[in-house]
Order: C-alpha cells, then sequence, then structure tokens
C-alpha cells in the first residue's frame, strides 16, 4: 500500500531539482507551481560535502522578508519519511517552519534558523520586562530595534507593544486588533511571567489554615499548576494563529532569571525560581512540539543579582546582557 503524502512543502531552491529528488526521496515526488508572498532571497554558503554531492552547489539560496516581494517556486507532496528526509538534507542555517502561500494556503517551508536575522518588520509583544522597565533607553527591546533599525532605517521597522503586567492570556487577547496596521513579519512575543505568580506568602498561609487536619495543600498546589500551563497554551495556540493569519512568523522568549530572595510581592502575588523555571520548560517543549522559534533568556543573568533592579526586573545593565544573548541566538 501506497504512503499518504499527507505533506506539503514549499521549495525555492534545490529540492525541486529531480536529481536532489532522487537522491532524497528515490525519485520524483509530485509538485505543483506556488509562490510565497512577502519573502525575497539571498545566497548561503554551504559546506557540508554531501548536501553539495546531492545538488551540485555550494551555494543555495534562504528565504528573508520583504515586504512587496514574492518568491516563485513550487509546493512538494511528501510522505512522513520523505519529509524526514528533506529535514536531515537541509543544514543547520535552516529549520521548517509553517508559511502561508500567496494563495492563502498554508504549508512548511525551510527558513532562517535564526529568526531575527531574516525579518524586516518587528512586533514584540509582552509584559514589564519587554516593555523596557528599569532602562531609560528602552529595555533589551529598545537595543534590538537600534540594531535591527540600523541595519536599512528605510525599510526595517521594529514596534514595541508590550504592556507592563500583561500575562500570555493578555497579549493573546490585545494582539490581533494591533497588527494589520503595523504589517509584521516577526511576531516576537515575550511575556508569561506573570502567569506563573503564585500567591503571596500571607494568602498561601490562610488558605493552608482553612484546609482539614492532615491534609496538604500540594496536590492542589500541582493542579493549579497544570490549569495555568493549559491557559498559556492555549493563548499560545492563540498567537501562533494570529501571527499565520498575519503571513508572520512567531518568536517565543522564555523568562530571564530571578533573585527570588529580593523579589518583593507584587499585589497579593510573589515569583519563584521553581515556577519561573517550569514556565521555561513548558513554553520550550510547547514550542518545540508546535514548530515554533525559543529564544532562551534565563542564562545571561543567571546568579548575577547586581543586574536586578529588584529581583525580577533588569538594570540597564542587565537589559544590555539579555539585549546580547538575544542578539547572539536570533540574528
Amino acid at each position: 500500500m501506497t504512503e499518504s503524502r499527507t505533506h506539503t512543502l514549499f521549495s525555492f531552491g534545490t529540492l525541486r531539482d529531480e536529481r536532489v529528488q532522487t537522491a532524497l526521496f528515490g525519485g520524483a515526488v509530485p509538485t505543483s507551481p506556488a509562490a510565497l508572498a512577502g519573502y525575497t532571497t539571498r545566497p548561503l554558503k554551504i559546506t557540508d560535502p554531501a548536501v553539495i554531492a546531492a545538488s551540485g552547489l555550494d551555494v543555495h539560496l534562504i528565504l528573508e522578508r520583504r515586504l512587496g516581494a514574492s518568491v516563485e517556486g513550487a509546493v512538494l507532496h511528501l510522505t512522513d519519511q520523505e519529509l524526514a528526509a528533506a529535514d536531515a538534507y537541509e543544514v543547520d542555517d535552516y529549520t521548517r517552519r509553517r508559511v502561508v502561500l500567496s494563495s492563502g494556503a498554508t504549508t512548511w517551508a525551510y527558513l532562517d534558523a535564526k529568526p531575527l536575522r531574516p525579518a524586516e518588520r518587528i512586533v514584540v509583544v509582552g509584559d514589564s520586562i519587554a516593555y523596557g522597565r528599569c532602562d531609560p533607553r528602552g529595555g533589551w527591546a529598545g537595543h534590538l530595534a537600534a540594531a535591527h533599525i540600523a541595519g536599512n532605517e528605510a525599510e526595517r521597522r521594529l514596534f514595541n507593544l508590550a504592556v507592563p503586567g500583561s500575562t500570555l492570556a493578555d497579549v493573546g487577547e490585545q494582539t490581533p486588533a494591533l497588527l494589520a496596521a503595523r504589517r509584521p513579519d516577526t511576531l516576537l512575543v515575550a511575556a508569561g511571567i506573570n502567569d506563573s505568580a503564585v500567591p503571596a506568602a500571607g494568602t498561601t498561609a490562610q488558605a493552608d489554615a482553612d484546609l482539614p487536619a492532615g491534609s496538604s495543600s500540594a496536590s492542589d498546589s500541582d493542579s493549579e499548576e497544570t490549569a495555568d500551563f493549559a491557559r498559556v497554551a492555549g493563548s499560545l495556540d492563540t498567537l501562533a494563529a494570529t501571527a499565520l493569519g498575519h503571513n508572520a512568523r512567531l518568536v517565543v522568549a522564555g523568562p530571564s532569571w530571578l533573585d527570588e530572595d529580593r523579589t518583593r510581592d507584587y499585589s497579593g502575588l510573589r515569583f519563584t525560581r521553581a515556577r519561573a523555571l517550569a514556565l521555561r520548560a513548558f513554553l520550550r517543549a510547547w514550542c518545540e512540539a508546535n514548530h515554533i522559534d525559543f529564544l532562551d533568556l534565563w542564562e545571561p543573568l543567571r546568579e548575577r543579582t547586581e543586574l536586578l533592579v529588584d529581583g525580577l526586573h533588569p538594570s540597564a545593565e542587565g537589559h544590555r546582557a539579555l539585549y546580547e544573548h538575544l542578539d547572539a541566538l536570533g540574528r
């Protein structure tokens, strides 16, 4: 029985070559003409001998964003096994993500593995850290905007729409109405730490006092964390659909390190390292399962409490450290 060709993959380069298809898939695969709006291409030097041998070329093409441009190519119809073979063929500079064709259909395509490098118009949404609180220069997003726009002031834009205090649910609700006028090709979401907050000590103590003798709130806490992260997943699903609906690439930034001993209570809530780490692991796993880019911001501030103003919010120097780390990961 022939395996079903359930996957579609947009190709603008060597995967359309029958010789490459024969080497990877054992023969030519069904294809149909297609175009990808909002993209152009640039050359990429290839050094992998196996890839050079299969394609006969040491320079391939890679996609980058360009408002008003379009890339002509073809959609390949692939089985699970053929898609896995295509993944193995592409070098580490590429990663497979969902895109929207000019026809409106969604499909897989291989994009730049560094998600901010090919961007032209970036929208940042998130919480007070993404907003740049405690840094008069606009925080890590301000540094990113300066570097991004400096590369091409005429075409590149970065819009920081982060709102202090936002949860991912807030971001998911507020973002759709903000995107059309800004025409983003990349949506960078930096939120979630507010979703991980737990009741402050006094609140927890009162709740425990109300429990029957001999009972424990540990299982309730576990259940609450599961429910909280289920809501986080729902908000991320909404943001992924929103980004794809605007032909934009979703990029999720994880939480930064916090000094639990110095964080104060915020409106009856507190922030703990354990919950922040659980959030970090959850976001990473969700992104991996959904083929979404994850930028881990935990390490640059780890054990560097002097770079935090209040144990949670980075100082100006802390924001600079976050930007430099994000720049290395994403650009």
